[in-house]
């Protein structure tokens, strides 16, 4: 049927909504986490940024605040990489992300950690961190007196991969310092990880609601996990079905915001690694094909964007001196007037909430433009 066809477009508008870049909200941070099914968090600061550029009157001191107080937690997840997410998520989703996990430390290190007595060095690393919090430099010292020819590297990463570890906030602009300890989570959070199977359902509509209308291999590409559909199938009964115009399946949960696909989408400045650019195996409700390249860098690097009409159309960076903050608008192409001057507008208050300490502050587009 053909109201049951997507198209690029409507994903956009339905996908921005869940997102919170149709309009700045009033929610909770709490709240905004996990509607927004966690912050890419590998580096410290985006998500503060994620999260200033989606809620009404957010402050940089609340999300810290909440860190310290154990309700939102910094912990590897998805895509083995680091996320924010709120402590009952964490609980929820750690456990269906196993498998994920585990294919990712064979894919970093291979050999390195082929015949290693996992279950010694994760028995060994929870008493260890028992006694106290640990940084990796504490625990690869000590796994390598147990494994003294092994990469010690490879070895803390396998212990980080098997045991449920999560970040301690050190403070600071940005709430983590560069060497943060790790601490067992379910003490950590006061709180019992879920079963496996409810947790990959609690996983898959955590993700839909954040990111759907989407496909298996979208699930799929967002996790860092392989081979969902027969999981899925289990309980894809209670979920909405669509397709898009190549004919793919498209999931949804009941009663989910869908937009009409005219609604208007202001100016939004999204930072590093935002999930907006990683949630989707086919990216372009979002992101041009033939823009990917300026956004995704080598080594795994996602560069920050702007958005116009929901769509990514350039980059920006902030340049510092001693005194100034300049926030750099880099577009792919040439853009209205009336356009950049919304961009220089909602520029300004970005770079004043990203660098507070300067004292002047300065939105320039690269002169390439």
């Amino acid at each position: 049927m053909a109201d049951r066809v997507l198209t690029p477009r409507q994903l956009n508008r339905a996908t921005l909504a869940r997102q919170m870049l149709l309009g700045r909200e009033s929610c909770s941070i709490p709240e905004a986490i996990e509607r927004l099914a966690g912050l890419q968090a590998q580096v410290a600061s985006p998500p503060y940024v994620g999260l200033w550029t989606r809620l009404l009157d957010f402050r940089r001191a609340s999300l810290t605040e909440l860190l310290e107080r154990r309700q939102v937690v910094r912990a590897p997840l998805m895509r083995s990489t680091l996320h924010l997410t709120t402590a009952r998520d964490y609980l929820h989703m750690r456990p269906a992300l196993q498998p994920a996990l585990t294919r990712a430390l064979r894919a970093f290190f291979g050999e390195r950690v082929r015949g290693l007595d996992i279950e010694r060095l994760v028995i060994a690393a929870r008493a260890y961190t028992e006694e106290a919090p640990r940084t990796f430099a504490e625990l690869r010292a000590q796994l390598r007196e147990i494994e003294p020819d092994r990469d010690p590297a490879a070895l803390a990463y396998a212990v980080r991969t098997y045991l449920p570890l999560v970040q301690t906030p050190t403070g600071g602009a940005w709430g983590f310092g560069g060497s943060p300890a790790y601490a067992l989570a379910e003490p950590w959070l006061g709180g019992t990880l879920a079963e496996p199977r409810q947790s990959l359902r609690h996983l898959v509509r955590r993700y839909l609601a954040a990111f759907g209308p989407a496909t298996v291999k979208d699930v799929q590409a967002w996790s860092g996990m392989i081979g969902l559909s027969d999981e899925i199938d289990v309980f894809k009964s209670e979920l909405d079905s669509y397709q898009d115009e190549r004919g793919n399946e498209l999931l949804d949960l009941t009663g989910m915001p869908r937009p009409p696909e005219d609604i208007p989408a202001p100016p939004r400045f999204l930072p590093e690694y935002d999930n907006l650019m990683l949630a989707h195996a086919d990216r372009r409700r979002v992101i041009a094909d033939a823009h990917r390249p300026r956004v995704f860098l080598p080594a795994g690097r996602v560069r920050a964007t702007f958005l116009i009409d929901g769509f990514v159309r350039g980059t920006w960076k902030i340049e510092k001196s001693r005194r100034m903050a300049a926030l750099v608008i880099e577009p792919f192409e040439p853009l209205a007037e009336s356009v950049r001057e919304a961009l220089v507008e909602e520029g300004s208050r970005l770079v004043r909430f990203s660098e507070d300490r300067a004292e002047v502050f300065d939105v320039r587009f690269a002169t390439s433009d």
